[in-house]
């Protein structure tokens, strides 16, 4: 009877561990993805204000944001449900090429969108009673 008690608290500590450990990863991974979309809309606005933009600055943030995002999305496939996942992707890949056709409108419509599922991804998969029970 000690073993087996024994055993199961260790597994449930393991569990509590690795999720924190999962938990921690994915609120900085979000809060990166986050500022650099910030940074995205700031130079976005700048151009409906008529301010001196360098539309290749806009296309080296948005291919730094994908660079960005592909290495984090192997790591959080492994704990993240995939169509969450492809939900953030489709939205990158849409403001990418809202960007080429100079769609500016769009890009920031898709900006929010992205930063409203990052985040909903990050309340979702949180350690806390809610999402335990």
């Amino acid at each position: 009877m000690r073993k087996e008690t024994i055993i199961c608290i260790v597994i449930v500590v393991a569990i509590v561990i690795a999720n924190i450990i999962t938990q921690k990863y994915t609120t900085t991974t979000v809060d990166k993805l986050n500022q650099e979309l910030d940074e995205l809309k700031s130079e976005i606005t700048k151009i409906g204000e008529n301010e001196n933009i360098d539309k290749d600055n806009i296309k080296d943030k948005i291919k730094e944001i994908k660079d960005n995002w592909e290495d984090v999305h192997s790591k959080l496939a492994y704990y993240i449900e995939h169509d969450e996942l492809e939900k953030v992707e489709t939205d990158i890949v849409g403001i990418n090429s809202s960007i080429e056709t100079n769609d500016y409108e769009q890009v920031l419509s898709k900006i929010d969108e992205s930063k409203f599922i990052l985040r909903h991804i990050e309340d979702k998969y949180a350690f806390n009673l809610e999402n335990i029970f």
